[in-house]
């Protein structure tokens, strides 16, 4: 059954450990799935775990407890499936656009003529092909953050994980970008999971919103979000939505934001 999920977590914790030999449980008993083709939300309070699931589920850190699985397989076995998207570009301000969106390809001696026409695919699919052989700092955050997705989206993982990637972006193109992941999304059929601080953002975005409780993270609730697709912008003024943005901030406290 695990093999028909795109991401099974199964009761996975993470326990860090000081140096002192003090235990820091960040999450526990974690339990939930992710279909394919499926967006899935993350939200939840500052501290409750969310990059710590999203680092161990890309395999950058290992779970103290339990198992993940990537289409049935273990993360080891399964990390060319699996692009990241975190919350800064991190681009190499000395390669230009294109040879940043090839660099996974390269660490993995992969660069072919057939990969570079895809990486300019990608940079067009963004509206950056004619932006391809310059430089990150001549870009906008969030032409930045666009080629930071054609890196991650390359090597045509089956997941996409992404780490607050908007976060840091002004609400003009931060609302930009999540009409431009949607497009992205639909189009590459791929698995996301996407961490936010925003209510808003992980309801108009996910086909789920999926709650994490204060540490140690914890699942307190799965919420299906039934609204069409391709969403627009007027989506976010149904009474359905507003419906969605209450139910999910009741989860998790009047102190979370909901922008």
């Amino acid at each position: 059954m695990t093999a028909d999920y795109a991401i099974s977590v199964n009761n996975v914790g993470k326990t860090y450990t000081s140096r002192d030999g003090q235990e820091n449980v960040v999450l526990k008993d974690l339990d939930f799935h992710v279909n394919p083709g499926e967006f899935v939300s993350i939200v939840g309070q500052s501290g409750s775990g969310k990059t710590t699931l999203l680092n161990t589920i890309s395999g950058l850190q290992e779970a103290t407890e339990g198992e993940i699985l990537i289409r049935g397989r273990e993360i080891s076995e399964a990390l060319k499936d699996i692009g990241m998207v975190f919350q800064s570009p991190v681009l190499l301000p000395w390669r230009n656009n294109l040879d940043n969106v090839l660099l996974p390809l390269e660490f993995r001696d992969a660069v072919t003529p057939e990969s570079k026409d895809y990486a300019m695919e990608l940079l067009h699919m963004v509206g950056l092909g004619e932006k391809a052989t310059r430089y990150s700092y001549e870009l906008s955050g969030g032409m930045q953050q666009r080629v930071a997705i054609c890196r991650a989206l390359v090597s045509r993982p089956e997941i996409l994980l992404m780490d607050e990637p908007f976060g840091a972006l002004d609400a003009m193109t931060r609302d930009s970008m999540n009409f431009e992941i949607q497009r992205i999304w639909r189009r590459t059929g791929c698995s996301v999971l996407f961490v936010t601080h925003s209510i808003s953002e992980a309801v108009w975005l996910g086909d789920r919103v999926v709650v994490v409780g204060d540490r140690p993270g914890r699942i307190i609730a799965d919420v299906k979000i039934d609204i069409e697709r391709p969403r627009a912008k007027e989506h976010k003024f149904s009474e359905d939505f507003a419906h969605y943005v209450a139910e999910i901030e009741s989860h998790i406290g009047v102190t979370a934001g909901i922008s």
